[in-house]
């Protein structure tokens, strides 16, 4: 599973406009994106709203780039 995300950039080696990121999973408690982002690492993002914890980041969205199982779909948009 594959998104891009669109939004200000989050932090330095968060999520930046316009880059796809992989999707690991979905969390089943949270229903957050687990993603690997600028940092290498994975983290949870909200799939509706993603953004830092830190209040000075604005939050983006994601487009759907690969899902072939529909689970981004549903995630992002229910």
């Amino acid at each position: 599973m594959k998104v891009k995300y669109i939004g200000p950039d989050i932090g330095i080696d968060g999520l930046f406009n316009d880059n796809i990121y992989e999707v690991l999973g979905i969390d089943e408690l949270t229903g957050m994106l687990r993603i690997i982002d600028e940092s290498g690492e994975d983290y949870l993002y909200s799939p509706k709203e993603p953004k830092s914890i830190a209040s000075e980041y604005k939050g983006g969205k994601f487009e759907i780039v690969e899902d072939k199982s529909e689970q981004l779909k549903q995630a992002i948009f229910n």
